[in-house]
């Protein structure tokens, strides 16, 4: 059996939704269509680390773009980052095709298309404006933190590789984006 010689890099909770803040991931049947989905097509894929879980863990309460755009979370963005830049680039170089990097619409670091922003911080006991903060919370057509890395690292090394969104509340929508990228 000859290689595909095809390869798609997802962002770490695609393949490990344990990874996302306690109440986001629900199940994985997403994660679970997309792989399936990938190895059908006998795609090959490289799982990118998870920044949030790096930097703080499990425990973690969910975070907004702002509180990540910081410049030592950007750095070490950028530095999880090169190891697959790497990887990349010797793929190209033997005639692979890299078919994308796939990211998590939402997220403030893996989002895409979309990412959450808000006026969110500070000591929750210490303040009875609270509720007036989480309501700042929305969703703005941005990319998050790492994903901004990530293009920027692979437009400096004059990479041309797409960058998708999965959206995890559309189940359908993300399967025709991994169709979108089969053809």
């Amino acid at each position: 059996m000859e290689r595909s010689k095809k390869v798609v890099l997802l962002c770490h909770c695609i393949l490990n939704s344990n990874t996302k803040v306690e109440g986001l991931a629900k199940n994985n049947g997403i994660g679970k269509g997309i792989v399936n989905l990938l190895i059908e097509n006998e795609i090959g894929m490289i799982q990118l680390p998870c920044p949030e879980f790096m930097c703080y863990g499990l425990k973690r309460w969910g975070h907004v773009k702002s509180q990540f755009d910081t410049p030592h979370f950007r750095k070490n963005c950028k530095m999880m980052f090169e190891p697959y830049a790497d990887q990349i680039t010797d793929y190209i170089s033997n005639g692979y095709e890299v078919l994308g990097v796939m990211g998590i619409n939402g997220s403030p670091t893996c989002g895409v298309e979309r990412t959450c922003q808000g006026d969110w911080g500070g000591e929750w006991t210490s303040t009875d404006e609270w509720q007036s903060r989480l309501d700042t919370v929305e969703y703005i057509d941005e990319m998050g933190i790492f994903i901004e890395e990530i293009k920027k690292t692979l437009d400096d090394m004059k990479i041309k590789v797409p960058i998708y969104g999965i959206n995890f509340s559309n189940v359908e929508e993300s399967y025709e984006i991994i169709r979108k990228i089969l053809k």
